[in-house]
């Protein structure tokens, strides 16, 4: 049965259904061929409905779309600029350090990859940066917002395994500014050996004071979100409804947001939610079915005697990762793997906050992998370039990210010292 219930699944994606209903139907399927009662699935649903954390991931979108229709990243992206600007690869590595920055606010990739990109791009062509380096610097710097906290995949990992939300926020600080620090040092090197690159101008302390001062009320944001929530003062969930009205805040007394791009605003974060919360409803089905027939115990059982040490699973589940995040975005592939996963890493011993980490990661390298790597189509939709060259450029840091993945693999303590400090 486990056999065939895989098959039929990657059958019905590698078709072009959705994903929220390739996990219902073979759910239902399940149900109706063991004739398990279906009130499973009402119960299931509102289960799965009736969950506090779950709200933050509406509020976190609202506030990142008012944050990108509100063009609050333009005066974030010009601080940062005016500071390093002038450093060899300065105005890229500006690029990674707002994405970093951004990301803190956002939780989503695509939303930071559209909005520095919307800023940067052109900026950066001027300057005299070469095509197809920009448009891999910005599909690999959106991928910053799905690891750097807040995070909506960490959250909805956080859910599936009941691990603590807080501590998997904390565990994703090391690796977010190791990631940052691999992409700037890349950007310094490429400068440092590119005879075409030509330096900027540095800024003077007048421009630095008056940029610094227009982006205090994002780096303000910041502090309210990730300090409400370190401190143990808010909820994720309390924190994303602090920082919506906070960015509305911010956004009104700036006055850069009509009252039409508020609307714009709010009907992509619906539209983004209903989208998430359908795959999740339908993973939930699946995940309920599969469990009456031990699919997951059967699949532990085949992967611990496959695979009798935890290095060599970690490397099986990376490589399958890396394979499914060829056809799958995130949230799929989070509602898709862990449930079947969750019960392999527990009996290996795994840390699964550490794990957490390590999946977000290779999560990222799907992000930017072609044929459905969602941070390449908002890439091409911000600057109307070719797939092909933004897949090229984006080869150098797809790589570094793998190489961050193999650091954090043999020094987990760069994920872990945090969490395991912070809470004690």
């Amino acid at each position: 049965m486990t056999v065939i219930t895989l098959t039929i699944l990657v059958i019905l994606l590698a078709i072009g259904i959705p994903v929220a209903f390739v996990f219902a139907t073979v759910g239902l399927g399940l149900f109706i061929y063991d004739d398990i009662s279906l009130m499973n699935i009402p119960i299931t649903l509102y289960s799965t409905a009736d969950n506090f954390i779950l709200l933050s991931i509406p509020l976190f979108l609202l506030m990142s779309n008012i944050l990108i229709r509100g063009e609050l990243g333009a005066d974030l992206y010009r601080a940062v600029q005016s500071w390093i600007g002038h450093w060899p690869g300065g105005l890229a590595m500006a690029t990674i350090l707002s994405c970093g920055i951004f990301s803190a606010i956002s939780g989503s990739s695509v939303a930071t990859s559209a909005t520095i990109g919307n800023i940067a791009f052109q900026e950066m062509i001027t300057r005299g940066y070469e095509r197809r380096f920009v448009l891999g610097l910005l599909a690999a710097g959106g991928t910053l917002g799905i690891l750097i906290p807040p995070s909506i995949p960490l959250i909805i990992y956080g859910i599936i395994t009941e691990s603590s939300i807080l501590d998997l926020f904390l565990a994703g600080i090391g690796p977010g500014i190791l990631l940052i620090t691999l992409f700037m040092l890349y950007c310094f090197c490429w400068a440092k050996f590119n005879h075409q690159y030509a330096p900027s101008l540095k800024a003077s302390w007048h421009e630095r004071m008056i940029c610094s001062v227009k982006a205090l009320p994002t780096l303000l944001l910041i502090f309210i979100i990730i300090g409400g929530i370190y401190t143990g003062v808010c909820t994720p969930t309390e924190s994303a409804a602090v920082g919506v009205t906070t960015s509305l805040l911010i956004v009104l007394l700036k006055r850069t947001l009509s009252w039409d791009a508020m609307k714009y605003a709010v009907m992509d974060t619906l539209k983004t939610t209903v989208s998430v919360f359908f795959i999740i409803a339908g993973a939930k089905i699946f995940s309920k079915a599969i469990t009456f027939y031990d699919i997951p115990q059967s699949i532990s059982l085949t992967l611990t005697e496959s695979f009798s040490t935890p290095p060599a699973l970690i490397l099986s589940i990376c490589f399958s990762l890396l394979i499914i995040g060829l056809f799958l975005e995130s949230i799929s592939m989070l509602l898709l793997m862990m449930p079947v996963l969750l019960p392999t890493i527990q009996l290996m011993g795994i840390d699964i906050i550490w794990f957490a980490i390590l999946f977000v990661m290779m999560i990222e390298c799907a992000l930017v992998t072609p044929p459905v790597g969602l941070n390449l189509f908002t890439i091409q939709a911000v600057t109307g370039s070719p797939i092909i060259d933004i897949t090229k450029g984006v080869t150098p840091f797809f790589i570094l990210i793998l190489l961050a993945v193999l650091i954090i693999y043999l020094l987990p303590e760069i994920a872990l010292f945090i969490p395991y400090h912070y809470t004690g």
